[in-house]
């Protein structure tokens, strides 16, 4: 178990937490959420005893061995193989020991103790982590220094996956995974065998790998069961709660206060004027929950062109060797919506180069419309920025026929204001440098926007107005991301990288998500459409029937949630003496809205079967 007690910490003389307490049990998934800012790294440096206390205490069980990844594996000749197994200091203790030792009870001790570690099958332990994370065989047994660093940081923390730490700490873990990595963590930690806390913004692995969420807010923890989205729903309620009893209590103030004023003059209403003044004094303040300051993304509108604004046929294209993808026949409209499927080395940055225009066929037909604007961003293009200039330099430079004021408002309608404007890149942080990098790709309003994975360092508010950014855009979108969220808010078409091809994805996400998670290699092309059979008469009967009965169901639960939504609503119930009382009609909302969605889901279906039928 995991207890902060009373914790009190501040940067700079800024206060970060104040008599912060919470209990962590032993082998949870907790996830770690707050403001950008709110110190949640911070916190994690505590833990590790990195940075000493102000006042209180954090406490674990003796010998608990924490977790957390480096920044980087450093540049070397060792292979990723071996560079994962030396993470278990104490096995490659154990085994250089056994190596020289002579006295017969240590050597039984050790040998001993290798047993219980399982050494003998860390290496295959090792590689299957690799392996999640993207490394094939042939990758896993070459040195350190043939990768990047982003590839490097994957190594990091198939490391402190294979030394499995009682208390593992990860920040951000999926910002350098593709979709099939995430997904593979997602899973690898919820089978996990000791305790995790994740600092993440990716919704997908809040709601599948963690139990709980440890809230980071006005200096303070409170720690909530259940996954992200039940959290946001909580919390939600109790700022309308919050909110709505700060009304009535300034109207009660005001009140209380024109009585005062009115009668602390007259000797008949002394008593009661001075009465009044005590009953504003005791009264406690309600405070409701400040509002996540809203973000945004303003994408300029493109005219619209005339269909389809790429089209390819029999296109192959590669780089100096044997092409990656070949035989390429697809089309995009200025309306399309297309997500890119498929693992690691597949091709979907040789596509998207492609269509962005960085990379020329090799063979094949490629046309475009003339007035083809393209907008591309990749996450190596903020590291690309000129960290010696500021935003406004970098729009100066593009648009130097622009005023001042007009470039400020380009950078406003990206959450970038004056004081961000100002501030040279090397001080930012990424989520500011990512919103600078996608204003500069769309800064010439383009009718195709390809995005590889453009998430990456922004918090959970700025995906969510992305998602809305993207939503209200006029113009085509190549998607490329891990955030399985935003794939499925955004896209309406899935296209399958593999094997040197792209077709259309038959299935959905979920299916996908599952399919990997299997470890299946076949993911399925399009199925054929067929064309379907008249119903009969009987059938669309039942038809209606079903769809009936699917509303008659969602008409029910919609009652059952609003008498829930008002039971909550008591503030009575936030009561210390009531908390137990509280989560258990908190965990009945929850299977409510659960079974709301579920309910909404079949009614769907039903009506889609009804309109096909009809």
């Amino acid at each position: 178990m995991l207890r902060i007690s009373d914790i009190s910490y501040s940067v700079e003389g800024r206060p970060l937490l104040v008599g912060a307490s919470a209990t962590i049990p032993t082998g949870h998934k907790v996830g770690l959420v707050g403001r950008n800012g709110a110190g949640k790294t911070t916190l994690f440096r505590l833990i590790r005893g990195e940075l000493a206390l102000e006042g209180g205490d954090i406490s674990m069980p003796a010998r608990s061995r924490i977790g957390g990844v480096a920044q980087e594996v450093p540049s070397s000749s060792t292979t990723l193989l071996q560079t994962v197994l030396q993470a278990d200091t104490e096995r490659e203790a154990l085994l250089a020991e056994a190596e020289t030792a002579t006295d017969p009870h240590r050597i039984a001790e050790v040998q001993a103790r290798l047993n219980d570690i399982d050494a003998w099958s860390a290496e295959g332990r090792a590689a299957s982590i690799l392996k999640g994370l993207g490394f094939d065989a042939e990758a896993q047994l070459r040195p350190c220094s043939d990768f990047s660093g982003g590839w490097r940081m994957r190594v990091a923390l198939a490391g402190v996956l294979f030394a499995q730490p009682d208390f593992l700490l990860l920040d951000e873990p999926t910002n350098y995974l593709d979709l099939e990595g995430a997904l593979w963590l997602e899973s690898y930690l919820a089978k996990y065998p000791h305790t995790v806390i994740i600092i993440s913004h990716d919704r997908g692995l809040l709601n599948r790998a963690v139990q709980g969420i440890l809230h980071l807010d006005e200096k303070k923890l409170t720690y909530w069961t259940g996954p992200y989205d039940q959290f946001a729903r909580q919390m939600a309620e109790r700022r309308a709660v919050l909110q709505a009893e700060a009304k009535k209590q300034e109207a009660r103030r005001a009140h209380l206060q024109s009585f005062v004023d009115r009668f602390k003059a007259k000797a008949s209403k002394a008593v009661q004027a001075q009465s009044r003044v005590k009953m504003l004094e005791k009264m406690e303040t309600i405070t409701p929950p400040e509002e996540a300051r809203k973000q945004v993304f303003t994408f300029p509108e493109p005219e619209e062109l005339s269909p389809p604004i790429i089209n390819m046929d029999g296109v192959s294209v590669g780089y100096d060797g044997p092409p990656v993808l070949r035989n390429l026949s697809l089309r995009i409209d200025q309306d399309d919506r297309i997500a890119l499927l498929g693992r690691n080395g597949e091709g979907k940055s040789t596509l998207s180069k492609l269509l962005a225009g960085k990379l020329k066929p090799v063979s094949g037909k490629m046309t475009q419309s003339s007035k083809l604007r393209i907008g591309y961003f990749a996450q190596h293009q903020v590291d690309e920025l000129f960290i010696d200039e500021t935003p406004l330099q970098h729009l100066q430079r593009m648009r130097p026929a622009e005023g001042q004021p007009r470039l400020r408002a380009r950078l406003a309608g990206f959450g970038l204001l004056a004081d961000q404007a100002e501030t040279v890149v090397g001080r930012l942080s990424g989520g500011q440098k990512a919103r600078l990098s996608l204003l500069l790709a769309t800064l010439e309003a383009p009718h195709l926007l390809i995005l590889d994975e453009p998430t990456n360092h922004l918090d959970m508010e700025s995906r969510e107005a992305l998602v809305e950014a993207l939503t209200q855009y006029s113009g085509a979108v190549v998607l490329v991301s891990h955030d399985m969220h935003l794939l499925g808010l955004v896209a309406d078409r899935l296209w399958l990288v593999k094997g040197g091809a792209v077709a259309p994805y038959g299935e959905d996400l979920e299916a996908y998500r599952k399919q990997l998670l299997a470890g299946d290699e076949t993911a399925k092309p399009a199925k054929p459409v067929e064309k379907p059979k008249k119903a009969s008469r009987d059938e669309v009967m039942a038809l209606r029937a079903e769809v009936r009965k699917c509303e008659e169901r969602l008409v029910k639960l919609n009652d059952m949630r609003d008498k829930l939504a008002k039971k909550l609503a008591d503030p009575a119930l936030y009561e210390p003496e009531r908390l137990g009382e509280m989560e258990t009609w908190q965990k009945k909302y929850a299977e409510v809205m659960e079974g709301l969605d579920r309910a909404e889901a079949m009614w769907l279906k039903a009506q889609e079967k009804l309109e096909a039928a009809a």
